[in-house]
């Protein structure tokens, strides 16, 4: 029988070799991504801070310092600073003070099922306000209508207070149900949401300067 020339893209041999390579690379990529994503998103520490090494995940203990929120133009989208010391509720927060401050919060806007409504890190639901950057709103800044209601001197203290008694306070037609939070649970709140205003969330979410810039203009409430 006389020899038949066979296509390469017909051979058995070649795709299994194929295969091969492809799943031995794809799993090498997965393995390299894995790891860098897990530096990433890991935690810093309170060294970290008072060296100035910037994580995407600070510290607990960046709650003793001012968190702002700026245009990176090497990004192309906003990014969190964290700036000079700043007490918070009126005094600076040991790591590990912090870190139990930071999980009450965790577990308290996990108890009261706050993602019901509001949207954290992406997560959540769209009835009420993004989360995410809430301690950076400058409605609960010096100057903002929250402090001046709630008759608090600190966005700390405002926050902790309209947590604590959203009844009194009527800032949106979605009233804020009162959900029984103590006045440490608030404290704990607070951190949690002034931590998660400090993460590095790639932009997210999108037009938050443009939202405050609005709201310094008079054109609408960011609350």
């Amino acid at each position: 029988m006389a020899n038949e020339n066979v296509s390469v893209w017909t051979s058995i041999p070649f795709w299994r070799r194929s295969a091969a390579w492809v799943t031995g690379f794809a799993t090498i990529l997965l393995i390299w991504l894995t790891f860098d994503t897990i530096g990433q998103i890991s935690m810093g520490t309170d060294t970290d801070l008072k060296n100035g090494v910037t994580k995407r995940v600070p510290a607990p203990t960046v709650i003793n310092y001012k968190i702002g929120y700026e245009m990176s133009k090497k990004r192309g989208h906003e990014v969190p600073t964290i700036g000079e010391k700043q007490p918070f509720f009126g005094k600076e927060w040991s790591p590990k003070e912090a870190a139990n401050l930071l999980h009450l919060g965790k577990l308290t806007s996990q108890a009261k099922n706050c993602m019901d409504c509001h949207t954290l890190l992406g997560n959540g639901a769209y009835y009420a306000p993004d989360l995410t950057k809430a301690w950076l709103d400058p409605a609960w800044q010096d100057g903002g209508p929250m402090q001046g209601m709630t008759g608090k001197n600190t966005v700390e203290e405002a926050m902790a207070e309209f947590l604590q008694h959203p009844s009194k306070y009527p800032t949106h037609a979605r009233m804020m149900p009162n959900l029984g939070i103590t006045a440490d649970e608030a404290k704990g709140l607070v951190a949690f949401l002034k931590h998660m205003s400090s993460i590095d969330t790639n932009g997210f979410p999108r037009n938050f300067s443009k939202t405050v810039d609005q709201f310094k203009a008079g054109g609408t409430n960011a609350h």
